[in-house]
């Protein structure tokens, strides 16, 4: 018997597993579009972590197929749009949704 028959059959076993194992989440046509998602959400993050009228850590950022998310606490309406045009201005955002509430 040959040893690197069942080498390949388990590496090939692994693989297909694992290909499958890559689910694509919330609705997403390709594991490429995750990718960009995910993508463009660690790109607003830690552009809002860089600007000083955004606090990074009251807003909350998701990305699905290109369109931002963007909820949570804002000071003012200042932070609030600043964050906004942020987001617009990352590549490969097609939209954002603002759902950023004002604090009383």
């Amino acid at each position: 018997m040959n040893i690197r028959t069942p080498i390949v059959a388990a590496f090939l076993a692994v693989a297909l597993i694992g290909a499958s194992g890559c689910a694509v989440h919330r609705g997403q046509q390709s594991v490429g579009a995750y990718v960009d998602d995910t993508a463009i959400t660690s790109t607003v993050k830690s552009k809002f972590v860089g600007n000083k009228e955004v606090d990074a850590s009251s807003i909350s950022v998701e990305t699905l197929n290109g369109t931002v998310m963007l909820s949570g606490f804002a000071k003012s309406e200042t932070e609030r749009s600043t964050a906004e045009k942020i987001a617009m201005n990352v590549e490969g955002v097609k939209s954002v949704k603002n759902e950023i509430a004002l604090r009383p």
